[in-house]
């Protein structure tokens, strides 16, 4: 009866052994899959990230001194640069300046407090300067008779990407500027584009 009695204990003992084995190796199976479920989601979440930055765009009013809008301008970030997409109406025709300036503040009625053009690598002025030009200039734009306006510029030296060189998201932002007159690509320090008669803020 003893030697029953043990045998018995002896294969409870042993199944229960086993039985805590496969628990534990059930466990590590489960705890495995859990950290590659983890691993994934965290690398779909980094790509979308990665795709949400690539495919940004930034929109942005420009108001003319009497505080209307008079043009909406869409910044795409591009392998290249910064596109924009500019449509505008109420404007003068004719060809006028179009520039990014350095500081994200538009009052009106002059829109001085936009400060000068973008410029942080310190050049000069115009496309026909050797030195130049800023960051912040770009082709002039042409407002049709009936003082409609739409145009896509590639700004080469810039980005939206916060945190690197020539963004466009500095402590003190930047603006999108409209002038009366045409941009001779020389004159320093901004062209002899005239008056400023539209602004907008970038990322506002």
């Amino acid at each position: 009866m003893n030697r029953a009695m043990i045998m018995i204990f002896l294969l409870s003992l042993a199944m229960f052994l086993t039985a805590c084995g496969g628990n534990e190796a059930e466990q590590d199976t489960q705890n495995q899959n859990t950290d590659d479920s983890t691993q994934s989601e965290s690398a779909n979440e980094e790509a979308q990230e990665t795709n949400a930055t690539a495919e940004e765009e930034v929109l942005v009013s420009l108001k003319n001194p009497e505080g209307q809008v008079v043009g909406t301008a869409t910044l795409t970030e591009e392998e290249s640069g910064v596109g924009i997409k500019l449509e505008g109406e109420d404007l003068p025709p004719g060809s006028h300046g179009f520039h990014i300036h350095e500081v994200g503040k538009c009052d009106p009625p002059d829109f001085e407090s936009a400060g000068a053009h973008y410029n942080p690598t310190d050049a000069k002025h115009g496309f026909d300067d050797p030195e130049g030009p800023h960051a912040g200039d770009m082709k002039n734009i042409e407002v049709a008779e009936d003082g409609t306006v739409t145009a896509d510029v590639l700004n080469e030296m810039v980005t939206l990407k916060e945190g690197t060189d020539n963004t466009l998201y500095t402590e003190e932002g930047t603006a999108l500027m409209i002038h009366s007159d045409a941009d001779d690509y020389k004159t320093q320090p901004s062209g002899n584009a005239g008056e400023r008669i539209a602004c907008g803020v970038i990322g506002e």
